[in-house]
């Protein structure tokens, strides 16, 4: 059987050349076992799907209030993928190499009934056989309610969002007021009943917790968020602030490079550099030391994720897609590829149809690939796109 390319609308990508229309002679079906890769020999190993535009904070970094007002447009109910299209997508993507699905927002909890599709997500397979590691970003504020039921479902893990300990600090950056104590209590939960489990073999201890740091803002937290969570069995992460779309104000002064977040906690605590658990890893891992400078096991460990000051774009493997459909190859890209065209395309008779259609469309996007705007921005080469990229809103992070 044949089928014909859907044609790519929007195929300009932050630091990519326009697809071409060209034949795609590449064979790519739904047990396809030769991995996907793109320009750069990246392969395609990670997926996130953004499941609502929504969120119930107004952070600065991601939706200021000045922006995302009473009066903001958000996306109609009938624009966004069901969750039968979701698992569909992403059965697709399974099937053509990813082993990773992340659910990401807007806030994610936020998506009614989000179990139900978090246990069709589970239930996906590699063509070898493997479980697919679900895990989901939230900001926490709906987590305590929804933490066993999430696990019953079949969600892996859960990274949260915790930007600051210090209450006043931390209510105005979230700018609704919501307290710490909240989502301390929500995490507590969450590792009460289990999300942090194993997968494929591979043990992930406890939980993960993501901080923005913005210099002058919120990074006298650091040593506080990492003495809080050191001994708790939950990875900590911190995250330079990156200039993700057009409305967070972003500026190169506003970035406290992760070098400089190392060497203040090393002097505070004694840090040793981990090996990467996985290609591709985005955060670099530290662990505590013992006074005899071995790794301390039971202190845990932390990880910094440097986009800005030091782009690991070589070996970048994720893909995602927004709330409506679109993939998108890069974080910072300025606009994506319409999948949900070939999801609701009446012409096509059956499911079987369109998952090969969409095999074949994506593995086209993927092998022309050749996104790496961090490195560009390195060299201060990034393109602007006049001023207008995709918003961690919508794609999330």
């Amino acid at each position: 059987m044949t089928h014909k390319i859907i044609p790519i609308q929007n195929g300009f990508l932050m630091g990519a050349e326009p697809l071409l229309h060209t034949p795609f002679n590449h064979q790519h079906n739904l047990n396809n076992t030769v991995p996907m890769l793109d320009t750069r020999n990246r392969p395609l190993r990670d997926l996130r799907i953004s499941v609502t535009d929504r969120c119930n904070f107004r952070c600065s970094y991601c939706m200021p209030k000045e922006v995302f007002n009473s009066q903001y447009q958000y996306l109609p109910h009938s624009s966004l993928l069901s969750f039968e299209e979701i698992t569909q997508l992403a059965k697709v993507f399974v099937q053509n190499g990813v082993e990773k699905i992340r659910l990401t927002g807007g806030e994610p909890l936020l998506r009614k009934n989000i179990e139900i599709l978090i246990e069709s997500l589970a239930q996906l397979k590699t063509p070898e056989g493997k479980v697919v590691d679900i895990t989901l970003t939230t900001n926490g504020v709906l987590l305590g309610k929804k933490a066993a039921s999430l696990k019953a479902a079949g969600l892996n893990r859960v990274t949260v969002s915790l930007d600051a300990l210090d209450d006043a600090i931390f209510k105005r950056m979230n700018d609704v007021d919501f307290p710490v104590q909240a989502v301390l209590d929500s995490i507590a939960i969450a590792k009460e009943v289990g999300l942090g489990s194993e997968v494929n073999g591979t043990p992930y201890k406890g939980l993960k917790v993501n901080m923005v740091v913005k210099k002058g803002v919120n990074d006298d937290q650091i040593i506080p968020m990492a003495r809080h969570f050191r001994h708790s069995g939950i990875a900590l992460r911190f995250i330079e602030f990156m200039d993700v779309g057009a409305t967070n104000g972003w500026r190169m002064d506003d970035v406290l490079p992760s070098k400089q977040i190392i060497e203040l906690l090393d002097q505070e605590f004694g840090l040793m550099q981990l090996p990467a658990t996985v290609t591709g890893e985005t955060a670099e891992r530290y662990g505590y030391k013992n006074a005899d400078g071995t790794h301390d096991k039971a202190a845990g460990e932390i990880g910094l994720i440097s986009s800005v000051s030091k782009a690991f774009c070589k070996d970048c493997n994720r893909a995602r897609i927004s709330t409506e459909g679109k993939l998108y190859l890069c974080l910072f890209a300025s606009q994506g590829y319409d999948l949900r065209e070939i999801l609701r395309n009446p012409a096509m008779n059956n499911d079987a149809e369109k998952e090969s259609a969409l095999a074949h469309t994506i593995a086209q996007i993927w092998h022309q690939r050749t996104d790496h705007y961090s490195e560009l921005r390195a060299l201060g080469m990034a393109p602007s796109n006049n001023g207008k990229r995709v918003e961690m809103s919508y794609i999330g992070g």
